[in-house]
């Protein structure tokens, strides 16, 4: 069955980094557009970032643009999420999904067919 497990979540300080990583089993991984999603408490989860098949094309929320990066290693069956100049309102439960279509520029929860457990981002003031 599919897995997606994520980690690398944690305590920083605001302007701080951390990188979030996603491992994937039981799927063929380069054909499935990843995507990272967040849900802080008593929110709904939002669209985060999404990678294409082999990585060529990526489409980031206007709130983390140019602060965060996702990336993927095929041969890993990995999806990363390199966060910089975080905020405390970047805190969350990260979730890593996955879904078969190539549009990446689909970011509704709905959209995406399997989900990762979510990894804890606390960015404190």
């Amino acid at each position: 069955q599919v897995q997606l497990v994520e980690s690398g979540g944690g305590l920083v300080q605001a302007g701080g980094s951390l990188r979030l990583s996603c491992a994937a089993s039981g799927l063929r991984f380069s054909s499935y557009t990843m995507g990272w999603f967040r849900q802080a408490p008593g929110k709904e989860r939002e669209f985060v970032a999404a990678i294409s098949w082999y990585g060529s094309t990526t489409y980031y929320a206007d709130s983390v643009k140019g602060r965060f990066t996702i990336s993927r290693d095929n041969a890993k069956n990995t999806v990363f999420l390199q966060m910089n100049s975080l905020k405390p309102e970047d805190t969350a439960v990260y979730y890593c999904a996955a879904r078969t279509s190539r549009n990446i520029w689909e970011a509704a929860v709905n959209a995406y067919d399997y989900w990762g457990q979510g990894t804890q981002v606390t960015v404190a003031s």
